[in-house]
């Protein structure tokens, strides 16, 4: 199956998912629904379903979710439910492997799929016949991308890119951390959406405690999305968290940097920590917006000026200088940043050998 450079792939935004029981019956309904039997287990020799959930019944799997009328009450019900769960989750596993064969085995519609998912468009004319047996797109015209299809080329995507895309609703749960990391493609509203279901239950205080707490320990744009949630979502006491932090070294100077906080200057050895962590955070979003890059590092200076901070980034000891510094080297229109850069990527890399 054909792969996908991360770095060609901007952050996806999220996809909206019904439970694994719908997407369950929409595999039963497909058209080549039939090749299930071929994968799934013999009565005799049941599989495991997911870890700690019930085996499931072959003969159930086949015939749908069966009638919970005519279950038993309380444990016996209980069992029924927790088999007709693990049994969802088999059939989803199996057509998936269903999916990838066919997929791989057919560039074509392998790129159809991706560029339907990343478009989020729909598309006139008549969908290929392949897709339509795997039930993932809904045949009309134009012709769109079912819920299956969603969800296969969300898996798709997260073995061939790498990119996990988030599915609304289920970062309720997570920890600060987690939650920064999911909501760095989300757009405004549905950010907002996820983030009410995220604080649901929380106290605010203590939540917004808890996503400053994580900013440390994030990636440069997970970090922008947390001093901006706190900053402008999670009302006083967001922003009392984030003055909580401006003392910090380097934490401080960019939320300085990212609030407009005149007050807190960054120190000279913040600078190059500073600089690195705001043009990383729109490499880490994708799509090759290299200008971008280069524009957040130059901030209105000449290319001498320039040249003359590119040369001080190695000493700021970021986990994402290296790759900003490529991104300098490979597409700045002036020669002179560029050896400014080529010059402190050296001297990044024997700092590295005498650090280790």
């Amino acid at each position: 199956m054909r792969s996908y450079d991360d770095d060609a792939l901007p952050l996806q935004p999220p996809i909206r998912l019904p439970d694994a029981a719908t997407l369950a019956s929409a595999v039963r309904a497909a058209p080549l629904a039939g090749e299930l039997k071929a994968l799934l287990d013999p009565p005799d020799t049941p599989q495991a379903g997911p870890p700690d959930a019930p085996q499931a019944d072959p003969d159930a799997l086949q015939a749908g979710q069966g009638d919970a009328s005519q279950a038993g009450q309380g444990d016996e019900q209980g069992e029924e439910q927790g088999d007709e769960r693990a049994g969802d989750a088999r059939v989803l596993e199996a057509w998936a492997r269903v999916c990838r064969a066919r997929l791989a085995a057919d560039e074509r519609l392998l790129l159809e799929l991706i560029r339907m998912f990343l478009s989020r468009e729909p598309v006139a004319g008549r969908a290929p016949q392949a897709l339509t047996d795997l039930g993932l797109v809904r045949q009309a015209e134009p012709y769109t991308l079912s819920w299956l299809g969603l969800w296969v080329a969300r898996l798709i995507i997260a073995e061939t890119a790498g990119q996990e895309i988030p599915v609304m609703g289920t970062l309720a749960g997570a920890d600060a951390a987690t939650l920064l990391h999911g909501l760095r493609s989300y757009p405004e509203a549905e950010r907002s959406e996820e983030l009410a279901g995220w604080l649901a239950g929380r106290d605010r205080e203590r939540a917004a405690a808890e996503i400053a707490g994580a900013l440390a320990g994030v990636s440069p744009l997970s970090r922008a999305v947390g001093v901006e949630l706190l900053e402008s979502s999670l009302g006083e006491e967001g922003r009392r968290a984030l003055r909580g932090l401006l003392e910090e070294p380097r934490l401080g100077a960019v939320v300085a940097a990212r609030t407009g906080r005149e007050d807190r200057r960054p120190t000279p050895d913040e600078i190059a920590w500073v600089l690195v962590d705001m043009a990383a955070a729109l490499l880490e979003f994708g799509g090759g917006e290299a200008g971008e890059v280069i524009d957040s590092i130059a901030m209105g200076m000449d290319a001498e000026e320039q040249a003359g901070t590119i040369a001080i980034l190695a000493f700021g000891d970021h986990p994402w200088t290296g790759r900003v510094l490529r991104v300098v080297i490979d597409h700045h229109p002036d020669e002179r940043v560029t050896a400014a850069a080529r010059k402190a990527l050296r001297r990044l890399r024997g700092l590295a050998d005498i650090r280790t």
